[in-house]
């Protein structure tokens, strides 16, 4: 079986150990300052982070409290050279952050050029962010929520009950025909000429096998017969989780296109993907993103991979 080609947000990064993160989180006093304090400061699915003499992006570690007064709640991320790293979601940008090379950057648009040991943290801390700033108030009463667990707990300060991170479950899929063939389609959204592999979230009730045979039965009318899981991969806009897969249809490979989400689709050989994105008429997904990730496992199969 072919070995998947990960994408570069996936390299794991060492933080907290597994057997002491409940405790650590648990002692109020983590969030304190100190010197072995560092922050990681997000805004917005964006980070702060320096550029190298390379062109490689490293995410910041403020060594000063930067919220400045505010009230901004600090989430506990992890250790490094052991140091606490606590990410805080700012509501605005600092002064200090306009410096040249150490700027907030939308880790959207930048994160295959961020370095390898930063890409977990940089994705905990935006996502922590994103939900630290739109769980503002209790879903239930309307109360004001407070952290506690080192950020990963709201509590709300009226009727005490506990809230929690949200990631919500998405099928990304490599559609391949009895041909061999990948399907790739331009969402309405897409740029034109921008391809990518067909994805949607799980809705309730649905296994995850289910909701790729739904969403390409959906988005280009075709029937799955075979799914095989691939990987994963926490994308943090704001707060999903990829799960990539492998399909194959029966049947014929005749394109029904959702009206008003699918632009246009098609089925490519391995020779018309390279020569349509060599010569600039096809662009494909960021080596950032489980899509890409998914394509390039197509392009380097040798044999078939349900062997």
């Amino acid at each position: 079986m072919p070995t998947l080609r990960g994408p570069h947000l996936r390299t794991p990064l060492t933080l907290l150990d597994p057997d002491r993160s409940a405790l650590e989180r648990s002692d109020p006093s983590i969030l304190e300052p100190g010197e072995d304090a560092r922050y990681v400061v997000t805004r917005a699915g964006a980070a702060a982070m320096s550029e190298d003499e390379d062109g490689l992006l490293h995410v910041v570690l403020e060594t000063d409290d930067p919220r400045g007064g505010t009230v901004q709640p600090l989430v506990l991320l992890g250790r490094r050279d052991g140091r606490r790293v606590l990410g805080v979601e700012i509501a605005e940008p600092s002064p200090e952050l306009d410096d040249p090379g150490r700027d907030l950057r939308d880790l959207r648009h930048v994160a295959s050029d961020l370095a390898e040991d930063d890409a977990d943290l940089a994705l905990a801390a935006t996502s922590m962010g994103a939900w630290h700033r739109s769980m503002r108030h209790c879903p239930l009463c309307g109360a004001l929520l407070s952290a506690e667990m080192g950020g990963w707990v709201l509590r709300c300060t009226e009727d005490g009950s506990e809230h929690f991170p949200r990631t919500d479950p998405a099928v990304i899929m490599s559609v391949r025909d009895g041909a061999g063939r990948l399907l790739l389609a331009r969402n309405a959204h897409f740029p034109t000429g921008f391809h990518s592999v067909l994805a949607g979230f799980v809705e309730p009730g649905e296994t995850l096998e289910g909701a790729v045979a739904r969403e390409v039965a959906e988005e280009v009318g075709l029937d799955v017969a075979e799914v095989q899981y691939v990987g994963s991969q926490p994308w943090p806009f704001p707060r999903s989780l990829m799960l990539g897969y492998r399909a194959w249809i029966r049947g014929t490979d005749t394109l029904t296109l959702a009206d008003g989400e699918i632009a246009e689709a098609r089925w490519f050989t391995r020779e018309e993907l390279r020569a349509a994105v060599e010569d600039g008429s096809v662009g494909i997904p960021g080596t950032a993103s489980l899509g890409r990730a998914l394509i390039d496992d197509w392009l380097d199969e040798a044999e078939d991979p349900r062997a």
